[in-house]
């Protein structure tokens, strides 16, 4: 099997975004995609022209299929590793636009979610080793079987460059931050990269500071800590230099999305073996495409949108 150029691993739902701002009281209309962190990441990379795959699981039932369908068909990510649970229903989330630059997601994962529980195989086994990157959204480490699975691949794949671990913190997972710390601060000692805000790097390393925040996961042995600072930008550190780098101010159509462009296009850069700085900043470009988009995996934008992008608003 030919290595992938990126693996990523969790969540999938099939979002179904408002089409009216508001209250979901005043919505008549939605539209149909998919989404959830690790998709929306493996579907930004995939638009760039490389081998992306997602681990995780659905229903079998008709949102499920539809799940695997677009994955391959309209974006392009290899479903080989899409699992399909007997019993469990494959989620649903509603996005409300109500503001459209924070909107509210309700989720509809009860009794609990395929994704949940999903499996490792040897197969999977032998792509998580040989992937350029292996993507891990933290969150992922809130559900017990999830968790065991996946500790036991970042511990097959042994801190391989690149290993990241988006801290994504999402509050309705866990039972308290103090439970998400527990979980989440050993898998630093498995990563090379993590990727937070400044409250996600609180829960993950106990700071919000961020230069204290990089000092503390550079500790742990990483080779870059990424703390993104929202209106300020982003801070890229590594063991010998830092850097914070200024965002590209846009009208924001919809506050989903930009976090996962950004992580697409990271790691465009990473694939791409260029400097740190330039690969957040070409992050910090995707970020902003996709704020000006209602959509989430639909509008990530392709390699030609970001240049054209960076050469109207920052010519070099």
């Amino acid at each position: 099997m030919t290595a992938f150029d990126l693996l990523s691993i969790g969540r999938v739902s099939v979002d179904l975004y408002a089409e009216q701002t508001g209250s979901i009281n005043d919505v008549t209309t939605f539209r149909k995609s998919i989404g959830g962190t690790a998709t929306n990441v493996a579907v930004a990379t995939a638009r760039y022209g490389h081998r992306a795959a997602l681990a995780t699981r659905v229903g079998d039932d008709q949102f499920g299929r539809y799940v695997r369908h677009a994955l391959e068909h309209t974006f392009g990510v290899d479903p080989r590793f899409v699992g399909v649970h007997p019993t469990l229903k494959t989620p649903l989330a509603f996005a409300e636009l109500d503001p459209p630059e924070d909107p509210n997601i309700i989720f509809y994962r009860e009794p609990a979610a395929p994704d949940m529980e999903v499996e490792s195989s040897p197969e999977l086994d032998e792509a998580v080793v040989d992937a350029s990157i292996f993507w891990v959204p933290a969150s992922r480490f809130a559900f017990d079987r999830s968790r065991e699975t996946l500790t036991a691949l970042l511990e097959l794949r042994d801190r391989r460059t690149h290993t990241v671990l988006d801290l994504d913190w999402r509050p309705m997972f866990w039972e308290s931050e103090a439970q998400a710390h527990e979980r989440i601060a050993p898998m630093l000692d498995h990563v090379t990269i993590a990727i937070g805000n400044r409250k996600e790097c609180e829960v993950a390393v106990g700071t919000a500071e961020p230069d204290l925040a990089a000092d503390r996961l550079l500790e742990r042995g990483l080779t870059a800590a990424v703390v993104k600072l929202g209106g300020e930008g982003v801070m890229v550190a590594t063991p010998d230099r830092r850097e914070r780098l200024a965002p590209y101010p846009v009208p924001v159509v919809c506050g989903l999305g930009a976090g996962d462009a950004f992580g697409g296009a990271f790691c465009h850069g990473l694939i791409q073996g260029w400097d740190l700085s330039e690969t957040v900043r070409y992050g910090n470009a995707a970020g902003a495409i996709v704020a000006g988009r209602m959509m989430c995996a639909d509008d990530m934008p392709t390699g030609a949108e970001v240049d054209a992008f960076l050469a109207e608003r920052d010519p070099r």
